[in-house]
């Protein structure tokens, strides 16, 4: 699930070109071993891809590589469209999209040029989205996938169409509940269509699955949901064509679980290198590092010529492409996830009954230091959100202060009832998003959390903040255990940010009120957290030299707003605008909206946020797409 982002590897990337693809397709290979040369060859390519972007999944594109090979290349008659007969694949996991991409291009299904356009705005999405030729759901939120499935081959019944369903699912993702209720309808309605490749890599995105929630005897469970159910080596394209040969003519739903080695084919960042108490594994998110690059590029391309004089053909031709070096982070960026680590041991010194709640997702959320310093105190629920909401639940019934900590898109969603019935047993507990906004725009709108505002903040006695800075993490954590009349949730930008501004000194928490950081007498901007309030005030700079004086106001309190306190901020300014890094219907420009046409005083109001869904790309493409960015807030400024 972890989705880390950083910077691009420089100097020189290798991938394979489409022509030599074209070439091993045509050799006179068995199919299998063509497969399993395609799969490796894919692998470079990947690799390349993740390299380039500054973020993907290398281990769990790794493992798939030989189930993604064998299924596109020699296994599945794929449907032209959704609305004729024909096999479908799709991976419900989506971390692998790497993989899956490198296959459809040696194929010739996408264009190969979108190699060089791994989570870009004008390419490839960083997960799964049906705009991508050969992606037929969206997939990233985990555990949909044999449900979808399910719907199609349905719909396919009733239009009288024919065809076989794959889908790929990760282990971690079975620790979903709505795997495992997907099952047994499957059975009930007789759909043998269905085949579901489980990747049992052993890991997901924190550390062996095991360690988090042991799936214990699998093959028992699914055989008790009545699934036909195999195993097989999932890196052994043989085993794997056998496996699936097996299965035709059976009348019940299949699941074939493919044991596979996570970060297969790089010596270094396969699983089985580990110890079996590793506390991460570095290669789930996030692009290596430059020697890490080099390391694998060459050990994958010393393979390949191998197998290439193996089976008796010329050496692969591999191409190069030059990666700019990128700049530093400026000293001014801060660092609201390392502020929240900080500040959350703070108070687990203050407060022996405060407990953290996980959900694989330890490192994005910063809480390693947590765990090491506090291990009694600390419990890893895994991918399984509602669970981990109503642990907490019973934790805070028992006089425990529990903090819940996912990516925002999670935690606000998926257990957003069991977050209602926490609320209605009147006790406290935290809830940390992170991962909050429109960015990093490279995951997709899977991972892009643009409604947890309107999600939560009707929920009775819940507050909702968000930091602007890495000062203000810690007042809004120590507000929301010590003062915060009922539960909170605390909205945290992942993302360095170089913030153009300071809190001034001798600035105090007050529910409802905000704190002014840049003066103005004409145009009042309202907004929170890093990302607005940076291209905000770079806005208000700008325009002063187009005599335009421009007041922006922090407002951290997102359902939350001191009527009196805004009316009087807003000075002399007419024209109030608010900015919202969310959907706006639901966003705090609704509040905002309401105080300033309830005071009378005849205040043009303007809203600007998210109107559309947004688009999977780099940060500044998806700001400049949204309107979000300093240069568009400048045109709304001098319209």
């Amino acid at each position: 699930m972890g989705d880390l982002v950083g910077e691009a590897v420089e100097g020189t990337l290798y991938y394979i070109p489409l022509s030599e693809f074209q070439r091993v397709r045509n050799a006179n290979l068995s199919r299998e071993r063509r497969a399993a040369l395609v799969a490796d060859m894919c692998r470079l390519n990947a690799l390349y891809m993740i390299a380039r972007a500054g973020s993907g999944h290398i281990g769990s594109s790794f493992s798939s590589m030989e189930i993604f090979a064998w299924l596109l290349t020699e296994e599945l008659s794929i449907a032209p469209s959704p609305l004729e007969s024909g096999d479908v694949f799709f991976s419900s996991k989506g971390h692998d999209a790497p993989g899956y991409y490198a296959v459809q291009m040696a194929m010739d299904r996408l264009p190969f040029e979108m190699i060089h356009k791994l989570r870009r705005i004008d390419g490839l999405p960083g997960h799964p989205d049906i705009g991508t030729p050969g992606v037929v759901t969206n997939t990233g939120s985990l555990g949909m996938g044999v449900s979808k499935a399910k719907g199609m081959v349905l719909a396919n019944r009733l239009a009288k169409r024919t065809g076989r369903v794959f889908v790929l699912t990760g282990d971690g993702e079975l620790q979903e509940g709505q795997f495992w209720e997907s099952l047994s309808s499957a059975v009930n309605f007789g759909l043998n269509e269905i085949t579901v490749i489980i990747d049992h890599n052993k890991l997901q995105s924190d550390t062996f699955v095991t360690n988090v929630s042991d799936l214990g005897d699998l093959e028992a469970k699914l055989h008790a949901f009545g699934w036909r159910v195999e195993r097989c080596d999932g890196n052994d394209v043989h085993a794997l064509a056998n496996t699936i040969a097996s299965l035709r003519g059976d009348k019940r739903p299949q699941i074939i679980i493919a044991d596979t080695v996570k970060g297969k084919g790089v010596s270094f960042m396969e699983h089985t290198s580990l110890d079996s108490d590793v506390a991460t594994y570095r290669f789930h998110s996030g692009a290596p590092d430059a020697r890490s690059y080099r390391l694998a590029a060459q050990e994958i391309m010393d393979r390949l010529q191998q197998r290439m004089g193996i089976a008796g053909m010329a050496p692969l031709q591999f191409a190069t492409s030059e990666r700019e070096a990128t700049l530093p982070l400026p000293v001014t960026a801060q660092r609201l996830i390392p502020a929240y680590t900080k500040a959350l041991l703070k108070e687990a010194e203050k407060h022996p009954n405060l407990v953290a709640l996980d959900a694989d997702l330890i490192l994005d959320t910063g809480l390693i230091p947590f765990r090491e310093k506090f291990p009694e105190r600390f419990f890893e629920c895994g991918i399984a959100e509602q669970d981990m909401v109503s642990v907490a639940g019973g934790m805070a019934l028992k006089g425990l202060i529990p903090i819940v900590h996912s990516f925002a898109c999670f935690l606000s969603a998926r257990p957003n009832e069991q977050i209602y019935n926490n609320a209605t047993e009147k006790t406290k507990v935290i809830y940390v998003g992170s991962l909050a906004g429109v960015v990093p725009g490279g995951p997709g709108h899977s991972h892009q959390a643009v409604r947890d505002i309107s999600a939560l903040a009707a929920i009775p006695d819940m507050t909702l903040v968000e930091p602007s800075c890495e000062a203000e993490v810690g007042m809004l954590l120590d507000w929301c255990i010590d003062e915060a009349p009922g539960s909170c949730y605390i909205r945290l930008v992942s993302l360095p940010w170089d913030i153009p501004y300071q809190i001034p000194q001798g600035y105090r928490l007050k529910l409802g009120q905000g704190v002014t950081l840049v003066e103005g007498t004409d145009i009042a901007i309202i907004a929170y957290g890093p990302v607005l309030l940076s291209a905000a005030v770079e806005a208000a700079t700008s325009v002063k030299s187009k005599a335009l004086s421009v007041k922006v106001i922090d407002l951290p309190w997102l359902n939350r707003i001191d009527d009196t306190w805004l009316i009087s901020a807003l000075g002399n300014c007419q024209r109030v605008i608010a900015l919202d890094n969310h959907f706006l219907a639901g966003g705090q420009g609704e509040l905002v909206a309401k105080v300033v046409a309830q005071a009378g005083k005849g205040f043009a109001f303007e809203h600007y946020g998210i109107s559309t869904l947004p688009p999977g790309g780099t940060n500044s493409q998806v700001l400049k797409t949204m309107g979000l960015d300093a240069e568009a807030i400048v045109r709304i400024l001098i319209g």
